[in-house]
């Protein structure tokens, strides 16, 4: 089942894409840790999507797409025309450089990567598309 949701590039906007993550994955049974662990991982992506590709102007958006079920889990495919930033070639930090440095940031993109199974990203004529997949076992 797909499912698909468009906002505005708003931080306001958070909070509506985290409630549609939730209420899909609700629909389809999925543990409420599941469903804790994808919602932190989608609104991430899209957080650092609205405020550094393009800067909280909301007269630009951002798709969400949501296919529950295909390959035996569930995809999220978060579709803008920001400035293009590829989640799989990010260098993480050392969690110690974090502490040391006493940043406030720089530790929800390593939780993306160890919540989900796989990331994609590609820019296609003017779309970046960023392809965010876990594997669920009641799905398989």
């Amino acid at each position: 089942m797909s499912y698909r949701h468009s906002v505005p590039c708003s931080k306001e906007k958070l909070k509506e894409i985290r409630s549609f993550v939730e209420e899909v994955l609700t629909s389809h049974a999925f543990s409420e840790l599941d469903i804790n662990r994808l919602v932190l991982a989608v609104d991430e992506v899209c957080a650092n999507l609205i405020i550094h590709s393009h800067h909280c102007n909301p007269e630009e958006s951002i798709e969400l797409f949501i296919d529950v079920g295909s390959e035996g889990g569930v995809t999220f495919s978060i579709v803008d025309q920001g400035t293009s930033f590829d989640i799989c070639s990010y260098q993480e930090p050392s969690l110690s450089d974090v502490v040391n440095q006493k940043k406030k940031g720089g530790v929800g993109l390593m939780l993306v990567k160890r919540i989900m199974d796989r990331i994609d990203f590609k820019c296609e004529t003017g779309k970046n598309i960023c392809t965010l997949y876990k594997k669920m076992d009641h799905l398989s």
